[in-house]
């Protein structure tokens, strides 16, 4: 079987990246520009800086913000009326995945109507035409959504997240401007930051993997295990490493999928509303415990690319404990809390089936029962 790889046609990276926008906009001919950004970055003029370049150069916009921090049906819903009613013909998504993936949702639905139960994209959905043609922006370094052919919605109704993966809805352009990512508070770059190394590991380690997936993400799991903690202190150099390194990630996991850990974490945030990367961080080192044995050679170069020494001198348990603690290390020093206290015993037994029910979880490369599940997720009570 072929492997198919499948990346944006076009990026730009690095500070000042957001200035190639307007031209962007004039070369495709963009009339109407449906802004997708959530609240918060609209309050503290991070959305702005964007919006502020266009009406510089004279190209009409409305704003859409009704998106939460796990994006659901309703506001995927309400952005395909919004972008409607704008007479809009294109997107610029700017913000973190929350952002992106209602508007790869809502670009979706309105290029292929026949999808306007936003539940029946879930999966692989056979989609006919690409998306409404969409510059993605991101301001968090962790999704990587920008790059991805993925995106997650919340089902509230019914208490879980659902998985959609749509060649058609990867962004024609991705302007990825580590300035963009400078407002970020300690916690949320802490978090998305480990959501980005957790895309690196599973995709490093997940059933799909092969050669050209693995050189981005070994590359992605040295960049962020060099920049995370100085980005968290907001240091210039760290914000740039790990704009990088979480978009090299997002072109890897895109293309063969992840594991057992993301699956938990949907799981976890759509119950309790858990975010999405301090899930996935909590989950990291106990699903690569759960993983270990069935990874051959790969924790090595994981713990390698972490920078721990003298792995080539390691025993496999030895090398495996060490990529493992070199993880929980880089958890504990970035401030991500070891404990939900949230989960409670009576939960557990859907938690697990929701979790295995995930699109995620096929490429985990261990077999899970119920009460393996169970029993990772009670670690976290």
């Amino acid at each position: 079987m072929a492997n198919r790889f499948i990346l944006n046609p076009v990026s730009y990276h690095g500070k000042g990246a957001i200035q190639e926008i307007p031209g962007i906009a004039k070369k495709e001919g963009f009339s109407k520009v449906f802004v997708a950004s959530d609240p918060d970055l609209v309050k503290f003029g991070v959305t702005a800086k964007v919006t502020d370049l266009l009406e510089k150069e004279g190209i009409a916009y409305t704003l859409y913000t009704d998106i939460k921090p796990n994006p659901t049906i309703e506001n995927v819903q309400n952005g395909v009326k919004a972008f409607k009613e704008a007479g809009a013909d294109s997107i610029i998504a700017i913000g973190g995945g929350s952002s992106m993936d209602t508007a790869k949702a809502i670009g979706i639905i309105i290029t292929n109507p026949e999808f306007a139960d936003v539940r029946s994209l879930e999966g692989v959905a056979p989609t006919k035409n690409h998306a409404v043609k969409t510059i993605a922006v991101p301001t968090t370094a962790g999704t990587a959504a920008e790059v991805t052919i993925n995106y997650v919605i919340t089902d509230v109704e019914k208490e879980r997240k659902f998985v959609c993966v749509d060649e058609h809805d990867i962004p024609e352009y991705a302007v990825v401007d580590p300035e963009m990512m400078s407002s970020m508070p300690k916690g949320l770059t802490a978090s998305t930051g480990m959501d980005a190394l957790t895309h690196a590991i599973e995709g490093y380690t997940t059933r799909g993997a092969w050669e050209l997936s693995d050189m981005f993400h070994i590359e992605a799991i040295r960049l962020i295990g060099k920049h995370l903690r100085d980005a968290v202190n907001n240091e210039t150099s760290g914000r740039e490493g790990m704009a990088l390194g979480q978009y090299i990630a997002g072109m890897g996991f895109s293309n063969v999928g992840l594991g057992i850990d993301h699956a938990m974490a949907h799981t976890l945030s759509a119950h309790y509303d858990t975010p999405h990367g301090v899930a996935c961080a909590m989950f990291l080192p106990i699903s690569m415990e759960f993983n270990r044995d069935y990874t051959g050679e790969r924790y090595r170069e994981i713990a390698r690319a972490l920078g721990v020494k003298g792995v080539d001198e390691m025993s496999q348990e030895e090398y495996r404990d060490a990529a493992i603690n070199a993880v929980r290390q880089l958890s504990e020093d970035v401030g991500i809390p070891k404990k939900n206290e949230k989960i409670r015993e009576e939960d557990l037994d859907q938690l697990a089936t929701d979790a295995l029910n995930d699109a995620c979880y096929p490429g985990n490369p261990r077999e899970a029962d119920k009460e393996q599940v169970i029993a990772m997720f009670r670690q976290l009570m």
